[in-house]
């Protein structure tokens, strides 16, 4: 009797063991499916940890929080490298397609505008697009023009019928600094120089 009791329980044993197998096997099969890439990985929250080389790319599904390892971080998200996890990080603004940082931006979605790492619906006032960019550049507003010189010609100012006057303006310092395109900041005309000079001037 006791030989029979011993046969059935290892029998209900074997049949218990084989069916944690079959089910572990099943379930690692559909965690490879959603891991790729992943050292530690959770069936209901997919890769917690990456391979070094890998971006850990973390999103929410309503109230669920899911991982994912991927080798570039996607639109809207930067990567940042760190000792134990890379990371996506998301780029602050909506409007943001590409960042640097999480706070600065180097490309905007359609329909925006890019000026010094933010994004405008448009371009900030003293700034105008740049032709074929969305990217928004100082504009330059030189200040008033100077007096026109004295008529000269090749270094005299007198001797000749004609001679060129010249007038300047300056830009401000920070169109420059931002490479502003400027409009013209030197002008010419043709003036009338006297033909003989006082006391024989050459």
């Amino acid at each position: 009797m006791q030989w029979i009791i011993f046969m059935l329980l290892l029998f209900i044993s074997s049949m218990e063991m084989l069916t944690q197998n079959r089910w572990k096997k099943q379930a690692s099969a559909g965690l490879l499916e959603n891991c790729t890439g992943c050292v530690l990985c959770s069936e209901d929250n997919g890769c917690i940890t990456c391979h070094h080389r890998l971006f850990l790319l973390i999103w929410r599904d309503g109230i669920r929080q899911y991982g994912m390892c991927v080798h570039t971080c996607p639109p809207g998200y930067f990567g940042v490298r760190g000792l134990e996890v890379n990371r996506c990080t998301k780029c602050r603004s909506p409007s943001c397609e590409s960042c640097f940082s999480r706070d600065f931006c180097m490309k905007c979605k359609d329909k925006f505008y890019l000026h010094k790492g933010q994004c405008f619906r448009q371009c900030p006032p003293s700034t105008a697009a740049q032709p074929g960019t969305r990217e928004c550049q100082e504009t330059c507003e030189p200040g008033p023009w100077s007096e026109w010189s004295a008529c000269t010609h090749e270094g005299r100012t007198c001797g000749c019928k004609w001679g060129v006057e010249t007038r300047v303006r300056e830009v401000p310092a920070a169109a420059r600094e931002e490479g502003a395109a400027c409009p013209a900041l030197l002008e010419t005309r043709k003036c009338r120089m006297r033909k003989h000079c006082p006391g024989g001037e050459r």
